[in-house]
């Protein structure tokens, strides 16, 4: 998989999205179909029913696909499915929980939140005292992987005690969803939204709901925007296969090459992997180099790594930032508001000769700048 990075190449994008695809799903693009061309069709079909198997759901969930970025359909989720008259308790511990605060402030949804530091999980029982003490909570609202940090929350113990209040739980699983297991077997929630991108390796500008039949089906008329509503846009791929508005046909075309490499990959376990060997690869040279992740080990999602910044005076993340760009290497900055960091990628198209790549051009970008250690404290 690896390659050289020359000059007229697209750089490697060690970004939690977009992310580095593979030529041959960039080629699936290169097709024009027509909404209504029974091939296209088809294609649809194969990848609602393929996305759907992902999670053992095919006796009862469905998959209800959404043009946009991830935000759009995680904004689809919480304004469909929790009622006018319901309430949603928010766990945050990152960016996107704070996102979800928004989106419910946005449409005037009862929610609240119950939030932990950005380096810190979700704690099942904290959860299980909040529906204990409000019996008005109908739904919770998770983020499976927290993009902010890198961590991995704990839903499959979230959702066994909002299982046993008998409330429902609603998973944002954008940055994990294709790399870590979700089976519905074993964690029960009446939606989970990802996207084409991240794990999945298929091109921006798709999102998807995979929602228990039955829970779907109770939000009818919940909807307050025509575009959102998920459950007519389910009805009408039901009914004919066809999109309410125009479809991303270049990306949905993208998106059923990359299931099928992922396919081949082995699926979770196969990409979930090949992640996990890129993690443990860059945070071992990282910290060769002095550089300190944010967060232990035990916590790290195989996703994106957090790197505290070096306290040496001679760095400076946009020069060390510009210094990687050159050598073909895109890395993202911190978004925490506890340290300063910056976030480097172990997903997409990318693989153990990427990372030693990447590795090599920090070494020559430290050199550069006179940087002795990444370490975050002086010496």
């Amino acid at each position: 998989m690896s390659e050289l990075n020359t000059a007229d190449q697209d750089p490697w994008l060690l970004t939690p999205g977009p992310l580095t695809t593979s030529r041959t799903v960039k080629e699936a693009m290169l097709h024009d179909y027509g909404s209504r061309d029974q091939r296209f069709i088809d294609i649809n079909r194969r990848v609602r029913s393929r996305l759907v198997d992902l999670v053992d759901g095919a006796s009862s969930h469905v998959c209800v696909p959404l043009q946009g970025s991830g935000t759009f359909v995680v904004e689809a989720m919480l304004s469909n499915f929790v009622p006018s008259d319901g309430k949603v308790l928010i766990l945050v511990n990152g960016a996107y929980g704070q996102r979800m605060e928004s989106i419910c402030a946005y449409h005037s949804l009862s929610a609240e939140s119950v939030s932990w530091a950005e380096d810190e999980p979700v704690d099942p029982l904290v959860v299980a005292e909040r529906l204990a003490a409000d019996s008005s909570i109908t739904h919770v609202a998770v983020v499976h992987c927290e993009t902010t940090t890198g961590i991995l929350n704990p839903i499959e113990e979230v959702a066994a005690v909002v299982a046993a209040a008998g409330r429902s739980l609603l998973i944002d699983s954008m940055s994990a969803f294709g790399a870590l297991p979700v089976s519905s077997r074993c964690i029960r929630f009446d939606a989970l939204v990802a996207s084409s991108n991240k794990c999945l390796e298929g091109a921006p500008g798709l999102g998807f709901c995979l929602a228990a039949k039955d829970a779907l089906e109770a939000t009818q008329g919940n909807s307050d925007s025509l575009c959102f509503d998920l459950y007519q846009q389910w009805k009408g791929l039901e009914v004919n296969g066809q999109w309410r508005f125009t479809p991303p046909t270049h990306c949905i075309l993208a998106f059923d090459q990359a299931l099928q490499e992922f396919d081949e990959e082995g699926g979770v376990s196969g990409r979930g992997g090949r992640y996990r060997a890129n993690c443990d690869l860059l945070v071992t040279g990282m910290r060769e180099l002095g550089f300190e992740t944010l967060l232990p080990d035990e916590l790290q999602a195989p996703i994106i790594v957090t790197f505290r910044m070096p306290a040496d005076a001679a760095f400076d993340f946009q020069s060390f930032y510009d210094g990687l760009s050159d050598r073909g290497y895109i890395i993202y900055p911190g978004k925490l508001t506890i340290a300063e960091s910056f976030r480097m990628g172990c997903i997409g198209r990318l693989d153990a000769g990427h990372m030693r790549g990447a590795l090599n051009a920090v070494r020559e970008v430290m050199a550069e700048m006179g940087v002795a250690s990444g370490s975050p404290t002086v010496s």
